[in-house]
């Protein structure tokens, strides 16, 4: 099977994911992936598919949250480099699958900073990810309190596999999240 469209993509994300929260996450980090891999001269369109399909299966089977995600896409055909990577996005955490490639690196390193990137985002007064800098979500990294299902210590690996600052990580999963911030629920008071 050559890469799924993102048509297909979105039908097999929607089958397993009811919630707004899954589907603006799945977004977000699809958004982000896009972006990165156009920055890098990659396949956009496959790094963006499996940003979308990242999380098919967190929703419904959390307790085997990559596992079944691999499983399924086997089930549907899917090639093993888009299986391997959505896998290895658990890495140390519910996968043993390590990130080797730059799409399995950006996507270990970006799923959790995205989430940190919107709670941000939503404390602002605007609620909105539009005039949000990167000192502010510094700011926020600092309190262990807020956002504390963000694993800090997946987000830092993740930059130190890409050999990028975590400034620079920030900066551009902003950036990428802004170009879907209405569809994210991010737009805040900036759209009318």
């Amino acid at each position: 099977m050559a890469t799924p469209t993102r048509d297909e993509t979105w039908a097999l994300l929607r089958e397993f994911n009811h919630t707004d929260k899954a589907v603006r996450h799945a977004l977000a980090v699809e958004a982000v992936m896009r972006h990165a891999a156009r920055k890098r001269g990659q396949d956009e369109d496959l790094w963006a598919v499996v940003g979308l399909i990242h999380d098919l299966d967190y929703e419904q089977f959390p307790d085997q949250h990559c596992t079944k995600t691999g499983d399924i896409l086997r089930q549907r055909g899917w090639e093993e480099p888009i299986v391997r990577a959505v896998v290895s996005h658990g890495w140390g955490l519910c996968s043993d699958v390590q990130p080797e490639s730059l799409m399995e690196k950006y996507l270990f390193a970006v799923d959790e900073l995205t989430g940190l990137v919107a709670a941000s985002a939503l404390v602002r007064p605007s609620k909105s990810v539009m005039d949000l800098e990167v000192k502010s979500v510094k700011k926020k990294w600092k309190e262990k309190g807020f956002a504390a299902g963000v694993d800090r210590s997946v987000i830092e690996r993740g930059a130190a596999m890409l050999g990028v600052s975590l400034e620079e990580l920030i900066a551009e999963t902003i950036e990428a999240m802004r170009s879907v911030a209405g569809e994210i629920g991010l737009a805040g008071a900036q759209t009318t």
